[in-house]
């Protein structure tokens, strides 16, 4: 990957997780901005970033582990050294057929704490922040105080916490509870970053065309997964495009007043989920 350097004084955008769906954002959102892309993938990162750069983008490519906080803060402090951090956007997880739950808890819920707290530090005004997490976060079942543990407690304390040990070995619930925690965490975070003037939000995406999708299609709950979309009405899966579409909107001037909330994406199967699938 041949060397670019950044435009001092460039707006910023970041972007953490170099696959399908961060590719989109970071091409909706990239243009005339430097864009920081991070992967804790080598490969994908480099893939990632020369494509963007042979379509005419500023990207540099930082090699980054979201469940490693000092990872993380460096990533943080290079993006706001780089010019004014317009936007950072989440992207980067494990589905539940990909990982051990384990590993699941560790990038998707303290991957997304350490990305909330680090780029927190290096807001500023008009700063925007979206973490992708997943329609699964919607059927999520916790007690009040599970949730409000979630959305407070210290990152150090998460992985202790009654609503993650109870999880288990199972990466599913691993996943539905770390998606429901992302949720939590930014309605958390809506004050410090509202204080700053700056804004936070989450994207709850349905089942979107990508390399995590289909491994998910492929594995022992694809065909669930599958007859969901047809029975819910959907139809189809979603696509990157209309992802980073929503992301868009969250971080641009349309959403000033809109903090603190999560945006499903999702064809209407929460929707059916919660009013329509059979007792």
């Amino acid at each position: 990957m041949a060397e670019q350097q950044p435009e001092q004084g460039r707006d910023v955008v970041v972007v953490t997780g170099a696959g399908g769906m961060g590719v989109a954002i970071a091409r909706r959102l990239g243009s005339g901005r430097t864009v920081y892309l991070a992967d804790a993938s080598q490969g994908q990162l480099d893939r990632a970033v020369d494509a963007l750069r042979d379509e005419g983008y500023t990207v540099e490519g930082v090699l980054t582990d979201v469940s490693d906080r000092k990872s993380v803060d460096e990533l943080a402090r290079a993006a706001a050294y780089a010019g004014r951090v317009a936007a950072v956007v989440h992207t980067a997880g494990v589905s539940a057929a990909l990982g051990s739950a384990r590993t699941i808890l560790e990038v998707n819920l303290l991957g997304t704490a350490h990305v909330i707290d680090a780029f927190e530090r290096v807001a500023t005004r008009g700063t925007a922040m979206v973490c992708v997490s997943s329609m699964a976060g919607h059927v999520a079942s916790l007690s009040r105080e599970d949730e409000a543990a979630l959305a407070t407690a210290p990152v150090e304390e998460l992985l202790g916490l009654g609503a993650v040990t109870g999880v288990g070995d199972s990466g599913t619930m691993a996943y539905i509870v770390s998606k429901r925690a992302n949720h939590l965490r930014v309605e958390g975070a809506a004050l410090a970053w509202n204080r700053l003037g700056a804004r936070i939000n989450s994207v709850s995406p349905g089942v979107i065309t990508t390399a995590m999708s289909k491994a998910e299609a492929e594995g022992p709950s694809g065909a669930h997964m599958l007859a969901m979309l047809e029975t819910s009405g959907a139809g189809r899966t979603g696509t990157p495009a209309e992802i980073a579409d929503a992301v868009a909107f969250l971080t641009g001037p349309e959403a000033r007043y809109i903090t603190g909330t999560d945006l499903l994406v999702d064809g209407g199967q929460a929707a059916w989920l919660r009013r329509h699938r059979p007792a």
